[in-house]
């Protein structure tokens, strides 16, 4: 059975389209600090950010400078950044593919099926078979089956308690071509000692464990941020940290049927501790964003707004050409980095 944390499959660093998104890691990286920083504050409107003021905002959360700068030039070739200059300033923001993957990313984070979803009792069961040689394919398709929210009852077959969406159908054809079958049933009960319940596949316990964790790390935050004790650079590291301990939770239990579950699942207290810390820490982390963002042009800074959990479900503000440029400002001239 897969670990519940294994982060290298249950985040895939496939391409999708020109965008190579960082890999997850154990832990914030340089380049997954500058990918969330620039999603939490421009996502929905593509803003352009100082390179100088993403540099300091990273600062603020221990990355050195030079690292920072290697950061941004690194998410601007795998096609994360788009840069621009005027005379001797630059300034990016999130390309138009990135954004479109992240806000598909943030809306399924956030919108983890409810507590009082009623299930059908079917199961999704896809089956697969890829040569050992094929190690890239193999670790793709697994990869891209847990995003999707399956795990494996056995090394070939994977499932999952939701039905599964044409969208999903679509990826899962590029990466196992003639090579996979998928189909819903109901499970049928064996004697336990031969038998194996699909939920099985996930570990609930480990599970349980990672919710309460998470509860015990952010609980004691909540008065403060209710109290607005929580401002400047701390709200900005608090609002980025909770984002990236949050956002693994909904893949390790995507949507688990309650009526399957132990008593007193834990999904709905950290969904709404996430939400008020979070929600809570958008208006003073915004603030700050601006505050380091004015210190390194004289531009509008009107695009930069630290969107809620609320904007996530709602999706990306800018759905037309041309979004994001439409701040007053002159365009840019755009460079390669």
């Amino acid at each position: 059975m897969t670990s519940p944390y294994d982060i290298e499959e249950i985040f895939p660093g496939d391409a999708a389209g020109p965008v190579r998104l960082p890999r997850r890691q154990t832990g914030n990286s340089p380049q997954g600090l500058a990918v969330t920083l620039l999603a939490d504050y421009t996502l929905r409107t593509r803003a352009w950010l100082p390179s100088a003021a993403i540099v300091a905002l990273l600062a603020e959360a221990g990355v050195s400078p030079a690292g920072a700068r290697t950061a941004i030039s690194r998410l601007a070739r795998r096609g994360v950044l788009e840069g621009s200059r005027q005379g001797r300033n630059s300034s990016y923001r999130l390309t138009r593919a990135a954004a479109a993957v992240l806000s598909t990313g943030g809306r399924a984070i956030v919108s983890s099926a409810a507590d009082g979803a009623e299930w059908d009792r079917q199961w999704t069961l896809i089956a697969f078979s890829l040569p050992q040689h094929e190690v890239t394919q193999r670790r793709d398709l697994r990869g891209r089956l847990r995003w999707l929210g399956y795990a494996p009852l056995y090394d070939g077959l994977w499932v999952s308690p939701h039905d599964l969406s044409d969208r999903a159908k679509a990826q899962l054809a590029e990466l196992a071509t003639g090579a996979m079958t998928v189909f819903r049933a109901r499970h049928v009960e064996l004697d336990a000692a031969i038998g194996r319940n699909p939920l099985d596949a996930w570990d609930t316990a480990a599970i349980a464990r990672q919710y309460e964790s998470f509860i015990q790390q952010w609980r004691p935050l909540l008065a403060r941020v209710r109290g607005t004790r929580i401002t400047g650079a701390d709200a900005v590291r608090a609002r980025t940290e909770i984002m990236d301990t949050y956002r693994r939770l909904p893949i390790l239990d995507p949507g688990l049927p309650l009526d399957l579950l132990p008593p007193r699942w834990l999904r709905q207290p950290a969904r709404d501790l996430f939400t008020a810390v979070y929600d809570g820490l958008a208006s003073p982390a915004e603030d700050h964003v601006r505050a380091v963002a004015s210190r390194s042009t004289a531009g509008s800074l009107a695009g930069i707004s630290a969107h809620t959990v609320a904007d996530l479900i709602g999706g990306p503000q800018c759905g037309v050409p041309g979004c994001g440029d439409a701040t007053g400002e002159p365009r840019p001239e755009r460079h390669q980095v």
